[in-house]
């Protein structure tokens, strides 16, 4: 559990401070490779500030000349700078607000950055050397501003403020003025959010908006980084809501839901809004964010829970078919090396095995749509069905589960073990990948998953 201290902050723990909520990487399954340092880790605990730091727009300059920008920003002040031309650039102040916390997220070991995310790759790995792989992350991504007292609704802005408390929109971003003369704008790659319905009961499916910096919702860019904004689905500046009709992009169909005002209230019921809601997630190009309020994590597993199961599962003494060797999985903490009891699947139907060397069809072979992670293609002893043979490794992230049910379900082509509802609603949950695609991925690893995604586990019980 993470202190509500702020890692080198002015703020001091308090007793039994207010939990917003809490921010986890998708694709670490608990912890980073290398385990968790300060603010790089792979969960961020958002609580109540000792003192309040958000911050609320003020006053507006038009600026002509450098030395009027200068002398505008040397006051101290949070400001977003939008620069029109080379002469003019539009600097919107923004000054104390009492009533809200700021979070900020992004790249950047910084100071001014609370959650220092980093690019997560297919494996959950680590992103690899800059220099190879230069990361799509921004330094400053995106910023989250919770309301101090009750309902203490999360909002999310995309872009955050650097050490010169600034955000900085240069002439080529993508940015403008709104019909009531208030300047917004995005960020390079975008900050996208996806809002489930009935999560984590009966959870379906939102769509996926992109975030402004402001905090309005448009639908997504032609490509990831497309110079020009998507339709304003949002805006609760207008106190009105405005949806959009069918359209194709990145090739996913939006229904069609016709044009309508809402009041604010609607718009929230909705889920078209910069709040965030329990199971939301967001996604900044590198890797994918899962928000889970406070009311929502008392309601989930815990790790102690995820355990219990593993215990009850091992007390069955599931054998292997045919060495009859008696599998277990290991313990959560050791979770991330093979171990000689550990359970093996043939994917393709689901029988659990032991690790042996029989049916082997070919060395290394890996079929088009199996996705990352495959290895060697096996033959079932029992049921002759052919496919990828991986070890099963328990999830051990709660986050991410919507239910707290039996480990019956794994993932395809990890292996990765979970409840049926938690396999089945992260495979139909499609993740933005590139600049203009979707797929799905194991929530514990990033792997991308084959279709269906899943498969149900057939245990052998023991032979007395």
């Amino acid at each position: 559990m993470n202190s509500p201290k702020k890692d080198g902050g002015d703020d001091v723990p308090v007793k039994d401070p207010v939990k917003y909520g809490e921010l986890v990487i998708l694709g670490y399954n608990g912890s980073l490779p290398n385990g968790d340092r300060g603010r790089r880790k792979s969960r961020f605990a958002l609580y109540r500030r000792a003192k309040a730091n958000g911050v609320k727009p003020s006053a507006v300059h038009i600026l002509n000349t450098p030395q009027d920008s200068k002398a505008v920003h040397s006051r101290g002040q949070h400001s977003i700078s939008f620069t029109l031309s080379r002469n003019q650039t539009v600097v919107v102040e923004y000054c104390h607000d009492n009533n809200t916390d700021m979070f900020q997220i992004g790249r950047s070991t910084e100071s001014p950055i609370d959650f220092v995310v980093t690019d997560t790759s297919g494996g959950g790995k680590e992103g690899e050397d800059p220099s190879i792989a230069p990361s799509t992350i921004s330094r400053f991504a995106c910023r989250i501003v919770c309301e101090r007292n009750p309902p203490y609704t999360a909002r999310i802005y995309a872009a955050g403020f650097d050490s010169s408390k600034n955000i900085f929109l240069g002439e080529k971003a993508t940015k403008w003025k709104n019909p009531d003369g208030h300047m917004d704008g995005l960020t390079t790659n975008g900050v996208l959010v996806m809002h489930p319905q009935g999560f984590p009961e009966d959870p379906k499916q939102g769509l996926w908006r992109e975030i402004s910096v402001c905090g309005d919702v448009y639908a997504l860019r032609e490509t990831r980084s497309g110079p020009s904004r998507g339709t304003l689905v949002s805006c609760l500046r207008f106190g009105y809501h405005i949806y959009i009709s069918s359209v194709s992009l990145w090739g996913l169909c939006f229904p069609f839901i016709a044009h309508k005002c809402v009041s604010v209230r609607h718009l929230q019921a909705e889920g078209e809004s910069s709040a965030l809601r329990d199971g939301s997630l967001v996604d900044l190009c590198g890797a994918t964010l899962l928000w889970r309020t406070g009311e929502g994590l008392m309601r989930s597993p815990t790790l102690r829970h995820l355990e219990a199961l593993r215990q009850e599962l091992n007390a069955s003494r599931p054998q292997c078919p045919v060495g009859l060797s008696t599998l277990a999985f290991p313990s959560l903490p050791r979770s991330h090396s093979l171990e000689e009891r550990q359970p093996w699947v043939y994917l393709a139907c689901g029988h659990v095995h032991g690790r042996h060397d029989w049916g082997q069809r070919s060395e290394r072979e890996e079929e088009p749509g199996e996705g990352e992670g495959s290895t060697t293609r096996r033959e079932c002893p029992l049921c002759r069905s052919v496919g990828p043979y991986v070890p099963l490794w328990l999830g051990c992230e709660p986050a991410v589960y919507v239910d707290a049910g039996a480990p019956t379900h794994g993932f395809v082509p990890c292996g990765h073990v979970c409840s049926e509802r938690t396999a089945k609603y992260w495979a139909e949950t499609p993740l933005p990948h590139g600049t203009h695609a979707f797929r799905p991925v194991c929530p514990f690893c990033s792997t991308a998953l084959s279709s269906p995604g899943w498969t149900r586990l057939i245990f052998q019980g023991p032979i007395d």
